[in-house]
């Protein structure tokens, strides 16, 4: 919901007071498009803003989505692959979602549309959390069969509204009256409810991510067997959070330093460029990076920690290629606590590299940290082409996939350039009569 918030106050639907409805993905299995968070807007004429499938289960979702603005209750939907049923609506791609449903204005409570005008995806200031209430309206309604594939509801939520954060990374999860009253809880036994709650809820908001976190229900978690009533279900949150972009910082005003800051800006980053020469660092081609400094970039490094600037989340990419600036610099980034540092390089200077970092006092375990030559190994060439290979490996890093992959666990050239026989495409075989001109990949 946090990513079509910014849009929010100008979508005519919701701008002009309509009747709308936000449809979540709150739980997801197997090969899905799209992950937990992800939500789409459906207003009473039909229109949409947002995707939560990519098409596969869209036009259900929005039949219900009028069915929720019809009857002001809420839904939860289970959609899944059938080989039995081919006219059945689900995800080709065989994965599972679980799909909460709900008016507009009870996820937002309080908060207008009209007041979203200020909140910008690209400068979210200190950030933004939204926490909701998505659990069912009583016990009963929680035995609607988890497992169903396709468009089970499950009535209406206890909790109602939520909570808007404006700064999550110093939010007090246990001292807030208005998370006590999401939960429905209030007295002696709200604040070690509040406690819990805190445990699961203060690390997604200070990591800026999103989860569904279940909390034990009020009336307790044994139901009442003799009466034949089912245990309730846990009190459930879905918790959003997004802290201001993650800065990178490129040291090296060349054409790998001008492919690399639009391909950063694509991945969310607030990229800043740094070099010690004036006369490359204001040419135009750098005009994407939100900052360009000139500086000695191990000073410029130093000023921005000591200025508390710099934090986990914070990337930097050693592009520049000439010791006199790669030493000092690379000494200064392996000793703070950053998410990433990596230098570009053959392996001939990085192991030149390695040995002038142990020569000016780096420890062997702050080496392990540096990841050079930097990339992943994709035979990347052209500037645009490393862009590409540094932007994977930081994507790789954050899901921990494509272990091994790395330039730095490799061996010999960094450089594959295609030999003339690669680039010789096949002939044709008498199933395959081409009608266009075929050309070689580069």
């Amino acid at each position: 919901m946090l990513d079509l918030m910014p849009a929010l106050a100008a979508w005519p639907p919701a701008a002009t007071g309509g009747r709308c409805a936000v449809a979540t993905v709150v739980g997801a299995g197997g090969s899905v498009p799209r992950p937990v968070g992800t939500s789409m807007l459906v207003s009473e004429s039909g229109d949409v803003l947002g995707s939560l499938s990519g098409g596969c289960v869209e036009g259900a979702v929005v039949a219900v989505a009028l069915e929720v603005m019809a009857d002001g209750g809420t839904r939860r939907e289970f959609f899944g692959y059938s080989a039995e049923d081919a006219f059945a609506v689900g995800l080709t791609c065989g994965g599972e979602l679980e799909v909460h449903i709900e008016l507009l204005a009870d996820t937002l409570g309080g908060l207008r549309p009209e007041g979203l005008a200020t909140l910008d995806a690209h400068d979210p200031g200190p950030g933004l959390a939204l926490i909701r209430r998505i659990d069912a309206a009583s016990p009963e309604d929680a035995l609607s069969p988890r497992g169903a594939r396709f468009g089970r509801g499950t009535g209406s939520p206890r909790g109602a509204g939520a909570v808007v954060i404006p700064d999550p990374a110093r939010y007090q999860v246990a001292q807030s009256d208005a998370v006590a009253a999401l939960l429905g809880v209030a007295g002696d036994g709200a604040r070690s409810l509040l406690r819990a709650a805190a445990a699961q809820i203060e690390p997604l908001l200070r990591t800026g991510t999103t989860g569904v976190v279940r909390l034990a229900a009020e009336s307790g978690c044994s139901g009442d067997a003799a009466a034949g009533r089912p245990a309730a279900e846990p009190l459930t949150l879905l918790v959003e959070s997004r802290l201001p972009p993650a800065r990178m910082l490129v040291f090296g005003a060349n054409d790998f330093g001008a492919a690399l800051v639009p391909a950063a800006r694509l991945l969310g980053y607030h990229v800043t460029l740094c070099d010690a020469r004036p006369a490359f660092a204001r040419q135009e081609r750098f005009a994407a990076a939100e900052e360009v400094v000139t500086d000695w970039p191990h000073r410029y490094l130093a000023a921005e920690a000591a200025a508390g600037r710099l934090d986990a989340r914070t990337v930097v990419c050693v592009l520049t290629h000439d010791p006199k600036f790669d030493i000092p610099l690379l000494q200064t980034a392996l000793g703070l606590d950053l998410a990433y540092v990596g230098a570009m390089g053959s392996r001939r200077s990085h192991a030149q590299r390695l040995e002038s970092l142990l020569a000016a006092g780096v420890a062997p375990g702050e080496l392990e940290r540096l990841h050079s030559p930097i990339g992943l190994d994709l035979g990347a060439v052209t500037p645009a082409e490393v862009a590409v290979s540094i932007t994977a490996e930081l994507v790789a890093g954050r899901s921990r996939s494509a272990q091994g992959l790395s330039l730095k666990h490799g061996s010999g050239p960094i450089h594959r350039y295609p030999t003339p026989e690669a680039l010789t495409p096949p002939a044709p075989t008498p199933h395959h009569t081409p009608h266009y001109q075929e050309m070689p990949w580069t």
